[in-house]
């Protein structure tokens, strides 16, 4: 019991004090303090004696583990990170991990609770809260000179990867095990966040092994995974190394690749004492990296790529979705079947992502998760992940991720809260991070960054909720922003004049998608979104500057070199963010280097890609209410009456658009333009509402024609091939049950077309004439592009289906 004295108020006696006095409440005083000292060691005594009764048989004496459950002192284990969490865990138990809920008291569980979060204790709150020897600034030279730790342990970006990163191990350890594993390397668990881990971290195991190989070579590192039929090892000079058991003659497993620490007790001291600061200074825990990139994956082979591989989200920086590949044919097409599949756990919805494929590893994302696969056999490799924001708006809220970029060791992509992030691409250790945008202002972010020179590229989304659009560069090596190019100009910039009304602070102009890049003309393409709000024009008259746009940019500096405008004053949220795709082709009788595009406008344009200027622009579908045409000067020629009323006004194509964002092809074979196309209408209304935070900003809606079918006809939905040199279809497959929403394309030199239609079924149809040659039931959604790639000299189609991915190969 803790007893509690008040001193009563007295009189102040007459000075001088007598010094007996003093004494005398001096000791008072001190019979306190001495009281509440001892209580609270009786009560921690007594929480330890609770947590021994309790905890030990499965978590062991001091939390690391026991024979019967997991380490619980791990500082980055997502569960428990609060003494209230491990109240609620004891009290309730995981009864899918086999933790049974504990029928004790509140005040016992308050306790037990108490003492885990004091083993808990990391090594930066130690150094806080405890005296601590040993100079910091001296254990960092240790760390990267005479100790040579640096050699296989990363700190903000810069150091080997056989090792864990120990960027933030003052918050990921506590003092106590840091100290243990210099002493005796080997001797405390190591973390993995596993198939399961949500706290923002890859799931990094570290098992030493040396792997005896059949042709005599000896391989020794690091375990990344292990089962009976392969065996993926980061060995000691930073490679990866994908075996199959038939490789390997011998595994043995060791202690540790890290050797005791040889250093003097002064070194020692200040080692730890550098290693405690990790995570508390300031920037440890922040965004940027330090150094350079590492090697491994050029820009020459993403300029460049070999066929073998799928470096980017559209395989090759043009855009156009064509692989060199012709082991699959349409000869032997009927023989394709799958290979295997991995499930993504825990997706949302069905996936958006396009699979990259670099030295034999597959890399998919779904919303703020990454893994890394063996692309023979769909093996999990590494898992990073971190939780989903919450109070989130717009596509961001809907958990879509389309991608990742590769250069160097890194692997690129962006979070729902529009961060953009780099990973290594053998470990998923984090790398850097940086904040886009402010999610609370609407931001979020969804597409696949694009690998340009030595810079990474990332747009944002949040098209339909007000926000400010713009396209960011920074660098792959550090992180650090080199440019940004506003889609929204402000008051009194160039394009401004485009905006009357109050608009301009909300004018949308997403860049969500992925752009493309010219090597040659050093000019990078990147489209644009709807203005906003999407149906009410009234408070943004004018053209609204660089909306519904391609924009071609220097990758340099950001800078505008020219741009081109499907569709100025757009009302109907037809954004341009379909895939500019570039070609290099004879048009009309003239080698051009020419941009295709199917806009959602209804429209099919080729452009020169040196100007923007329209060389063709020619409907793709009929039922088009909105312009009778595009006109020599490249502007539509507007018919009357389809702006959105209060009442509603029908209009075609429907808000979805006669196109969308879905991956298109274009075979060098062929000459042919493949797209999914629309046709249906909508009826367009408008209203007064006005930009808030956390809410959409579309200024009306939209709704079905009840005629079902409207002007030219009823609806449909097409997968069309069209002759780039007239703009005319060459042939089409009707009643593609997906449509403009659901599945993208892929052209081979093997004469397919790979897709997904609305049913289910992934298809290979003949690109010369639309013969359907081959498909496979995968029973899910399908609402990506696919990819192929080749692994030890076999040809792979890789798509995501639902949640799962799907590898075919020949039988």
């Amino acid at each position: 019991m803790i007893r509690i004295f008040t001193l009563r108020k007295a009189p102040l006696p007459t000075p001088p004090y007598g010094r007996g006095s003093v004494k005398c409440r001096a000791a008072i005083i001190l019979s306190i303090l001495l009281l509440v000292h001892l209580s609270a060691a009786q009560t921690a005594d007594i929480a330890r004696q609770q947590y021994q009764a309790r905890c030990v048989g499965c978590h062991g004496e001091d939390g690391t583990g026991g024979g019967h459950g997991p380490s619980i002192v791990d500082a980055r284990r997502p569960r428990a990170t609060s003494q209230e969490a491990v109240r609620n865990l004891i009290l309730n138990g995981i009864p899918d991990y086999g933790m049974p809920a504990f029928k004790i008291s509140g005040q016992e569980a308050d306790a037990i609770a108490s003492y885990v979060m004091t083993l808990k204790q990391p090594a930066a709150g130690a150094a806080v809260s405890q005296a601590t020897s040993g100079d910091a600034e001296a254990g960092r030279r240790f760390f990267a000179g005479k100790g040579n730790c640096v050699a296989c342990h990363m700190v903000r970006g810069q150091g080997g990867v056989a090792g864990p990163d120990l960027s933030n191990v003052g918050h990921d350890r506590t003092p106590a095990q840091i100290e243990q594993s210099l002493r005796d390397p080997g001797t405390t668990s190591e973390f993995q966040a596993g198939r399961d881990g949500r706290d923002g971290r890859g799931s990094v195991s570290y098992r030493a092994v040396t792997v005896k190989l059949r042709n005599g070579q000896t391989i020794r590192g690091i375990a990344k995974n292990e089962s009976a039929f392969d065996l993926y090892v980061l060995s000691a000079d930073g490679k990866l190394h994908l075996l199959s058991k038939d490789q390997v003659a011998e595994v043995v497993h060791e202690k540790s690749l890290m050797p005791k620490v040889a250093a003097s007790p002064e070194e020692m001291r200040n080692l730890i004492a550098y290693l405690r600061r990790l995570g508390l200074e300031p920037g440890v825990n922040g965004t940027l990296a330090v150094g350079e990139l590492g090697a491994g994956v050029s820009f020459a082979d993403v300029e460049h790529p070999n066929p073998s591989s799928w470096p980017t989200y559209d395989g090759n920086q043009s855009g156009n979705r064509f692989s060199p590949l012709s082991q699959i044919d349409t000869h032997n097409v009927e023989r394709l079947a799958p290979k295997w599949m991995f499930t993504l756990q825990g997706a949302p919805r069905a996936l958006e992502v396009t699979p990259l494929v670099v030295d034999g590893v597959m890399y998919v994302t779904t919303v703020n998760e990454a893994y890394a696969l063996d692309a023979r056999s769909g093996r999990e490799i590494w898992h990073y992940s971190r939780p989903r924001s919450q109070g989130m708006a717009g596509d961001a809220a809907s958990g879509i991720n389309r991608g990742v970029a590769v250069l160097g060791d890194r692997v690129f992509m962006v979070s729902d809260n529009a961060h953009l992030f780099a990973l290594h691409r053998f470990t998923g250790q984090l790398i850097w991070d940086v904040e886009m945008a402010d999610s609370r202002r609407n931001y979020g972010s969804t597409g696949a960054p694009l690998a340009v020179n030595d810079l990474v590229v990332a747009g944002v989304s949040g098209g339909d909720e007000g926000i400010r659009g713009f396209l960011d560069a920074y660098k792959a090596s550090t992180g650090e922003r080199v440019w940004r190019f506003w889609t929204i100009p402000a008051a009194g910039e160039p394009g401004s004049e485009s905006w009357i009304g109050r608009a301009l602070e909300h004018g949308c102009g997403a860049t969500w998608l992925t752009g493309a890049y010219d090597p040659e003309a050093r000019l990078l393409y990147w489209p644009t979104g709807n203005p906003c709000p999407d149906y009410n024009g009234d408070e943004r008259k004018g053209d609204n500057l660089y909306t519904a746009s391609v924009l071609a940019l220097d990758p340099a500096t950001g800078k505008l070199k020219w741009y081109y405008q499907f569709t100025p004053h757009d009302l109907h949220d037809w954004d341009a963010t379909e895939t500019p795709v570039l070609v290099d082709a004879q048009f009309r009788g003239q080698p051009r280097k020419l941009m295709l595009q199917g806009n959602r406008n209804g429209f099919f344009y080729v452009l020169d890609r040196l100007t923007g200027k329209v060389l063709l622009a020619a409907p793709f579908v009929s039922k088009i209410t909105w312009a009778s045409g595009i006109g020599p000067d490249g502007r539509p020629q507007l018919l009357p009456g389809n702006e959105p009323t209060v009442e509603g006004q029908l209009v075609c194509p429907a808000v979805a658009g006669a196109a969308n964002w879905p991956s298109s092809a274009y075979s060098p074979v062929t000459g042919f333009f493949y797209m999914f196309a629309e046709e249906s209408c909508n009826i367009y209304s408008k209203n007064d509402q006005w930009w808030e935070a956390g809410k959409s900003f579309y200024g009306g809606g939209t709704r079905r024609d009840p005629s079902s079918g409207g002007p030219s006809g009823p609806d449909g939905k097409f997968l069309k091939a069209i002759d780039i040199q007239t703009g005319k279809t060459a042939w089409e497959i009707p009643d593609v049950g997906g449509g403009i929403l659901a599945s993208g394309l892929m052209a081979t030199a093997g004469g397919l077309i790979f897709y997904g239609d609305g049913s289910g079924a992934f298809v290979a149809a003949d690109a010369t004439n639309g013969k359907l040659l081959w498909h496979f039931n995968t029973g899910q959604n399908s609402k990506a592009g696919p990819m192929t790639y080749t692994v030890d000299g076999n040809q792979y189609i890789g798509v995501a289906a639902g949640s799962t991915i799907l590898a075919f190969g020949l039988r």
